[in-house]
């Protein structure tokens, strides 16, 4: 860049170089007498001392110093140049407490525009030259080496151009700073320098404006190679989930560099290069190198919250809210001041419009469950389709139970009273309230029951009812215990859950079999007729037959309910049958075609209830006829023999 244009770039407000900028600034103090500070004829010795050093390093100087930095050519010289500018600047507040209209003062302004023009100048040198090692992610690593950042910085500053003149303490600082530490922060420490020399002559406005030109740039290209686009409201709504997806999971990588690297590197280069009294010049830079960036990146989740919420965008809702809450305490730390107060307040809107449509997401899928009008019926009483989607869903909301409880932790499920009042208890056992994601998973669970319990009332037959419901309450039971559910809805709801299949198995049982038991005499008696007997046997047999055929399409996916259904009707009718069988066989050995009578023997009837409710249907699982006379042999054998 040329002088011409660097001049151009730089050059100053009247306002800021003004003599008026000095009598109202309120950085002068109150002018002493000369016999408490400087004579007149020192302050001007001052000034010819000071003019040598600053007008050597000139912007319109011919000299090859034009296009030198101050700070890498010589930093000795750098301290002497710094030290001049503050001599000066006390030389002028004592000409202009003296004499306002002195031609000694002109000069000595002219002599502070030339050198805050060129402090300018090397300010932005710094920043340009230095882009790589003033990158946030450079700092952060720099200063997690040494393990000191603050100490170590502060030895820097040591070292610097202005602070110590112990030259024996630079030169043991010197050696314990290591050689990245050194090529990464010291230009903080000369940025510093001359922030702290511009913002005390009252050109904090020219150093601010240099410093936001070139961070700003900064910012916003590390953003935009994370993949932070600026995107419309109207661009993410016309947008379908398959595309919103990945910008999604970019972002929430993204985030956490952008948080945890960029901006808290930023705020740790700008405190240290800013860190003289607070000014509003000061106070609004670092919000107008961040505030453009930060906006845009803590503005995409609430674009994504205001989208369609459909079901299965929950859990990339819930990701967001989970990645902003987490970030929060460092989002509130690095905006800590009122320039970006705004940036606060965008990220705090995100979290909570991304807590708010979780909210409606549940609140829709609770209305779907409810308004489901299907008619058709699951196949064999089976695990209707519906008990599957939902519990598959809330499993997964299980899963995410920490961030779902900070989003729901205020808001309890809706009033109870239109459910009986033995399906609702709180899913947690002890006098302890259940924390509100436990009620809430519960309160969607019991919805679905209950939607069960109308669907189960479209089968004509009753027993087919009970054994629908057995299906799928276990189907939920097996679900709860096998995720995250059991934790969160506790030993009480388990053991209820339990002892309602139970039931339901029970009733299944007696509603689907108690013809078949009660073809058979209550006690076998030595005074029963042949008659008698051929008449037991044909009920008998007609009854099983009846309940078998009814039976062999019905499916028990759930092994162990499949076999414990099986093996309690075998243990109510095979001992029975058995002792019948055995009791009136003798008397029937002269009839003609005796197998007409008694078509079953007892092991038969063993084989053929173990070929019942295969897991699928029109399957018969061979497993099942093993399991079931393994099952004999171990807990009923004896029984039914007997």
């Amino acid at each position: 860049m040329s002088v011409k244009s660097l001049s151009s770039l730089f050059s100053f407000s009247k306002q800021s170089s003004s003599l008026s900028s000095y009598s109202s600034s309120s950085d002068i103090p109150s002018p002493r007498t000369p016999k408490q500070t400087f004579s007149e004829s020192l302050m001007e010795e001052n000034i010819e001392n000071v003019e040598t050093i600053i007008t050597k390093w000139e912007l319109s100087s011919s000299s090859d110093t034009k296009v030198t930095s101050l700070f890498l050519n010589d930093r000795n010289e750098a301290k002497q140049w710094l030290k001049g500018v503050k001599d000066l600047r006390q030389a002028m507040q004592f000409l202009h407490s003296e004499n306002s209209t002195s031609d000694k003062l002109v000069h000595a302004q002219n002599l502070m525009q030339i050198a805050m023009k060129s402090l300018e100048h090397q300010f932005y040198q710094i920043l340009s030259k230095n882009r790589d090692q003033l990158d946030p992610e450079s700092v952060l690593s720099a200063l997690s080496v040494s393990g000191q950042s603050s100490d170590r910085l502060s030895s820097l500053d040591d070292e610097g151009v202005e602070v110590s003149e112990n030259e024996d303490e630079l030169k043991r600082v010197g050696e314990n700073i290591t050689e990245m530490e050194r090529v990464s922060l010291f230009p903080i420490s000369d940025l510093k320098a001359i922030a702290d020399c511009m913002i005390g002559c009252g050109y904090g406005k020219e150093c601010t404006k240099v410093y936001t030109l070139i961070r700003r740039s900064l910012v916003d290209e590390k953003l935009y190679r994370l993949g932070i686009e600026r995107f419309k409201a109207s661009q993410i709504h016309k947008m379908n989930w398959e595309e919103l997806e990945p910008m999604i999971k970019n972002w929430l990588s993204a985030v956490k560099i952008a948080v945890k690297t960029i901006f808290t590197g930023e705020k740790f280069i700008y405190d240290h290069v800013f860190s003289a009294p607070t000014t509003a010049i000061r106070e609004s830079c670092f919000g107008d190198v961040t505030k453009g960036g930060a906006m845009n990146l803590f503005r995409f989740p609430e674009l994504i919250s205001k989208s369609k919420k459909s079901p299965e965008r929950i859990f990339r809702l819930m990701e967001l809210y989970e990645a902003l809450s987490e970030l929060w305490p460092e989002i509130e730390s690095i905006f800590n001041i009122e320039s970006t107060s705004a940036i606060k307040l965008q990220a705090l809107s995100s979290l909570n419009k991304l807590g708010d449509s979780v909210r409606i997401v549940l609140s829709n899928f609770e209305s779907t469950i409810q308004k489901d009008s299907s008619k058709t019926l699951a196949v064999g009483c089976g695990i209707h389709p519906l008990t599957r989607s939902v519990m598959s869903y809330i499993s997964s909301l299980g899963d995410y139970s920490r961030i779902l409880s900070d989003i729901i932790a205020d808001y309890p499920p809706p009033n109870n009273s239109a459910f009986p009042e033995h399906y609702f208890a709180s899913p947690i056992s002890g006098d302890n309230q259940a924390p509100a994601v436990s009620v809430h998973l519960a309160w969607l669970i019991l919805v679905l029951l209950c939607k069960l319990d109308s669907k189960a009332q479209l089968y004509k037959d009753v027993s087919l009812s009970y054994l629908f419901l057995a299906n799928n309450n276990q189907f939920i039971f097996e679900r709860v215990c096998t995720s995250q559910l059991k934790d969160l809805l506790g030993d009480e709801w388990v053991f209820r859950q339990e002892k309602k299949i139970k039931q339901y198995a029970l009733n299944y049982e007696t509603m689907a079999w108690t013809k078949v038991f009660s073809s058979l005499p209550e006690k076998t008696s030595s005074e029963i007729s042949p008659e008698a007997a051929k008449e037991c046997l044909r009920n008998f047999n007609a009854a099983f037959e009846e309940a078998y055929m009814k039976q062999t399409s019905r499916v028990i996916p759930d092994e162990k309910l499949r076999d414990a259904i099986k093996i309690s009707i075998a243990k109510k009718l095979v001992p029975a049958y058995r002792e019948f069988y055995d009791a009136y066989l003798v008397k029937l050995g002269g009839v003609k075609n005796l197998e007409l009578f008694a078509r079953f023997g007892p092991d038969d009837l063993v084989n053929y209830l173990s070929n019942l409710f295969p897991g699928t249907p029109m399957l018969i699982s061979s497993s099942s006829s093993s399991s079931l006379s393994s099952s004999y042999s171990s807990e009923s054998q004896g029984s039914i023999r007997h």
